[in-house]
């Protein structure tokens, strides 16, 4: 299994489940900054049609792209069938945000062979490593 360094060094596209237009939520300030530092964000968000300019899909299955990495800004208990719905697209890594914890995700990503990162920030983790995708 990658480290979050690895995980975040070697991915381009980043869906994010739960990404937010309210400026105030960690759900929009983090993929913005991870937009700011290179990495594509695709949204996924069945409550709104875009966030950062970019179209919105209600799930990871209406994703049209493979993507490298699903960041999960869902509650505990909704992260479950969102690593289901990452499993299924075969994405290679999910990454739960801080705050979220889930043995059962854990487990479902693991039977999968996925790598899995929980209660952790992308974009702590991004400045910590001083990572970006940018030239």
């Amino acid at each position: 299994m990658r480290s979050a360094q690895q995980i975040l060094a070697e991915a381009k596209v980043i869906a994010v489940v739960g990404a937010s237009r309210d400026p105030y939520k960690p759900s929009h300030t983090v993929p913005l900054q991870m937009i700011r530092h290179g990495w594509r964000i695709l949204p996924v968000n069945p409550f709104v049609d875009e966030v950062f300019g970019i179209r919105a899909v209600p799930t990871l299955a209406d994703l049209d792209e493979p993507v490298d990495l699903v960041d999960i800004f869902r509650p505990a208990r909704d992260a479950v069938d969102v690593v289901r719905q990452a499993v299924a697209i075969k994405a290679p890594a999910v990454w739960l945000q801080s705050g979220i914890v889930s043995a059962e995700a854990r487990r479902i990503a693991q039977e999968a062979g996925i790598d899995y990162v929980e209660d952790r920030c992308l974009a702590v983790e991004r400045a910590v490593g001083r990572l970006t995708r940018l030239p």
